[in-house]
């Protein structure tokens, strides 16, 4: 990677990094006459007086224009620089602003006229580790031309998106245990602490890092320091690999030279993590062809943290309806293509897959075979890489895209906060460097980034593969300005814009001729309330749902701990084509829908005009609609004017006698809904405890979405075999267990015992982040009313939920349904919610009858 990254400490109350390298100055300057004659002006000002408020923008416009001038130069920057050189900041500018950007003025003195004080870091093995294994690595450190006195030292940062060992200094026979170690003997160390904040500590909040101090002696130019994670020679195992592979895992360190706690980053080396033994498989095909349609499909080998498995990888069957349509071979890669392959009958396929000693399957997603269905096509129009304060390389984000989740279309949308000129060069050829016509089509974009008060989080996405300026938040820090800058800069039918919730967009505003969509659900959560209230202001949008993945993983992401707990979503473009054009227009015309990332394949119309779109007044209404899941239905709801006017049922057992064996779902759900206008949403209620059958026998037991191995639990307890412990989390979904029962008694009964658990996720601005108490939910069979029972466990203004629900067997996967209704008003509007029994979501974008859009 071409840059630092962030680091922050409590200390100085802002973010602090420095770069590693250095600008030749002279002749081949790489500044501009008058940008060097301006930097030097510039030098002389800020030394002989600290900045003021009165000139604090237009140093920090020379000092924009400066660091990316020397970003282009392919040479490393903090990437909090750019965050702190804010030229457009408006309002009365803190202390705290002015002394960041004199700071980053010394590092850019620095860069142009001291290179090599910092030395450099290597590692005589990069990996690849397997994933979530026991390792060793190893960074050594060569000093510089810059000392490191007594009281000086190094900070051992871990970033906080990865999930690698916590380190630790004081048992050298446990795991994660980290050592420092110098070639000049006269030198020693002490393990301290040092408060640090941002991603290499805590990211809401200072969290204590490992400091190694020169205790004795003092480090020369030359001398080397190897610090070694996962030292073994106490009697340790290693140090406990992250479960995401990658192509960059950084392991920063950071200098102080002389003890003044002013840390300075060395460069972050390349390490790499790779999936580890197979233990499912995926397809990947079209979701709508016509009959006699060639297609290829996609036959993935994945571990159980959604990594490409390591070989051996075995043969697979893969079968359609249950009959064989290709094989795969055995061999090293995990993904092998399945051409010339094509259904001559219309109808759905359901793709299976399995090894050939079945011990390995999984599924693919439905295709649904018409001559006449509207074509479905898959992208994704926010995801993260190592450029803002994610994992991995802009390339492995690319490649993930087209290859492991075989996307139609993909937008890096990297936080204009945390970039510079370099790196959007780098966004630009990546999208030529990657887009092929009419197969996989790469849309330049960025995410516009500041706090909800301000604006909150927008993604902008440019239509054709040009050399585009990014208009970034800090030249245009409100949502006006951004509008403003597009506008003049873009024909509108070439941009669109898109807000979403968790830092929340301000949907009072938006322009209607750029801001088309908003996204309603991600790796951070469900929000279908977000998208509710720019309907319920006017706002004539359509709906998608992105990962926000920030581990290089778009469009086929399992969830993660805390702040990304919930699948990524993805988003349904229907056009008439997969060029680029047919989907930006599709975009822009809003026919689109969403998804918690399953290929749900889902059409509305209301009076026959299809979702995103804009039908004649007429009192009668016909909603009309067909779900293809990848999975049971559980429920549609048909949502008029922000009311629920119609739901159905497909998976409830309402009535009946119980029979040997029986299935239930113990559910739990808690909405995301802010509890202020305006503010962010609820964070993720945590679902920690225990469940206990009684009064029949627990046979089997497995969770609908408990997708992530490092966050989510269920196991049966050793010794108890109707106690199951568990730990999942919802943030405006439903997480469920499914219970198979026999020998059920009329006194049978479901006793959860809930520990406390502290909300996570983007914090909101007015109510204080809450922990839900320890509670005990009793759920008796005897109490089930159309086959349901519930208990509401208030908390602050929410009632969360738990449910216990009786399920049909083999439920249907294809449901087509139609609602008549009558309205005398213009204007009003219908979308459609589907719910699977895998807990899966889809929503439909809104049909508004009559009435005018925004404009």
């Amino acid at each position: 990677m071409k840059h630092s990254q962030l680091i922050c400490t409590a200390l100085l109350a802002l973010s602090i990094c420095l770069p590693v390298q250095a600008a030749q100055t002279g002749t081949d300057d790489y500044l501009t006459p008058e940008l060097r004659r301006d930097v030097e002006a510039l030098k002389k000002a800020y030394q002989a007086k600290p900045t003021t408020r009165g000139n604090y923008n237009e140093r920090a416009m020379t000092a924009w224009h400066w660091l990316n001038a020397y970003s282009l130069t392919g040479k490393s920057l903090p990437v909090n620089m750019t965050q702190s050189v804010r030229p457009g900041v408006k309002g009365k500018i803190g202390k705290g602003v002015m002394a960041g950007l004199d700071y980053y003025l010394d590092e850019l003195v620095m860069l142009d006229e001291h290179p090599g004080a910092l030395g450099s870091l290597t590692s005589d093995n990069l990996g690849p580790f397997e994933s979530k294994s026991l390792a060793t690595l190893r960074q050594q450190y060569t000093v510089g031309n810059k000392a490191i006195i007594t009281g000086g030292g190094f900070l051992v940062a871990r970033h906080f998106r990865p999930g690698y060992g916590v380190y630790q200094t004081n048992d050298p026979a446990a795991d994660n245990y980290v050592t420092i170690k110098s070639s000049n003997e006269r030198v020693t160390f002490r393990a301290d602490e040092f408060p640090l904040a941002g991603m290499h500590g805590g990211f809401r909040g200072a969290d204590p890092a490992l400091m190694f101090r020169v205790a004795e002696g003092t480090l020369e130019p030359g001398d080397v320091v190897t610090f070694t994670y996962g030292d073994v020679t106490g009697g340790g195992r290693g140090l406990q690999m992250n479960s995401a592979s990658s192509d960059y895992m950084p392991f920063p360190i950071y200098v102080d030279f002389d003890g003044s706690n002013h840390v300075y980053a060395l460069p972050e080396l390349h390490f790499k993590v790779s999936g580890t033994t197979v233990a499912g498989v995926h397809g990947f095909a079209p979701s709508v062809l016509r009959p006699g349609e060639i297609f290829t499909l996609s036959v993935r080998a994945q571990d159980r943290y959604y990594n490409r498995a390591k070989a051996p990888v075995p043969a697979f069957i893969v079968f359609a309806n249950g009959q064989e349509i290709g094989r795969t071979p055995a061999g090293d890669d995990a993904i092998r293509l399945i051409d010339g392959l094509s259904f001559a009958s219309e109808g759905v396929y359901r793709i299976t897959i399995a090894s050939g000693d079945g011990e390995i399957t999984g599924v693919g997603n439905p295709i649904l075979v018409s001559k006449d269905a509207r074509k479905v096509f898959w992208g994704e129009t926010h995801g993260h890489s190592g450029f803002a304060e994610g994992i991995d390389t802009p390339d492995r984000f690319m490649q993930w895209a087209r290859d492991d989740a075989r996307l139609d279309f993909v937008t890096h949308s990297e936080h204009d906060i945390w970039m510079d000129d370099f790196e959007w060069q780098v966004l630009i050829d990546n999208v030529n460097k990657y887009t092929i016509p009419g197969q996989f089509e790469a849309f330049l974009g960025y995410e516009w980034t500041t706090q909800n008060i301000d604006g909150g989080h927008h993604n902008v996405l440019f239509r054709n593969r040009g050399q585009y300026q990014r208009m970034p938040n800090q030249l245009y820090p409100t949502l006006s300005s951004l509008y403003a800058a597009l506008r003049a800069s873009v024909p509108t039918d070439d941009v669109l814009v898109i807000p979403h919730a968790h830092q929340a967009g301000d949907y009072r505003q938006s322009d209607p001729e750029l801001e088309n969509l908003v996204e309603i659900m991600s790796q951070h959560g469900t929000f279908e309330w977000f998208g509710r209230m720019y309907l319920k202001y006017g706002h004539q949008v359509g709906f998608i749902a992105a990962s926000d993945n920030h581990l290089a993983q778009p469009g086929y992401t399992s969830a993660k701990p805390g702040y990304m707990s919930q699948r990524g979503g993805l988003a349904a473009v229907m056009a008439k084509d997969k060029s680029r054009d047919a989907i930006f227009d599709a975009m822009k015309s809003l026919n689109t829908y969403a998804t918690t990332g399953d290929k749900i394949i889902l059409d509305v119309k209301v009076n026959d005009t299809a979702m995103g779109q804009r039908a004649p007044f007429a009192e009668q209404r016909i909603v009309k609609g067909r779900v293809v899941g990848t999975a049971p239905i559980d429920a549609i709801t048909i949502i008029k004017n922000d009311v629920e006017v119609w739901q159905k049922d497909y998976l409830t057992q309402e009535s009946g006698r119980f029979s040997d064996d029986e299935t239930f779902y113990v559910s739990f759900d808690s909405a995301s809904v802010p509890m202020h206008p305006g503010d962010n949403p609820r964070g993720t209620r945590g679902w920690h405890g225990t469940l206990q059958v009684t009064g029949a026998d627990l046979v089997d037991f497995s969770a609908t979405d408990f997708l992530n191995s490092d966050f989510n639990q269920l196991e049966r307890d050793e010794a108890n075999p109707a106690l199951l412990h568990f730990s999942t989390g919802t943030r405006g979904d439903t997480s469920s267990i499914q219970l198979k029962l026999k020998n059920i008694k009329r006194r049978a009964q479901v006793k959860i015992a809930l520990k406390p658990a502290t909300e996570q996720g983007s914090p909101a601005r007015f109510r204080p982040t809450g922990t839900s108490p320890a509670s005990v939910v009793e759920l008796s069979f005897a109490d089930l009313k159309r086959g349901e029972t519930h208990q509401v466990l208030p908390f602050d203004v929410y009632n969360d939920r738990v449910t216990l629900r009786r399920v049909i067997k083999d439920g249907p996967m294809d449901v087509r349904f139609t609602f008549e209704d009558a309205g005398a008003s213009q204007g009003d509007y219908y979308f459609v919610r589907v719910k699977q029994a895998n807990d899966a979501m889809a929503w439909s974008s809104p049909i508004w009858i009559g009435g005018f859009p925004s404009r």
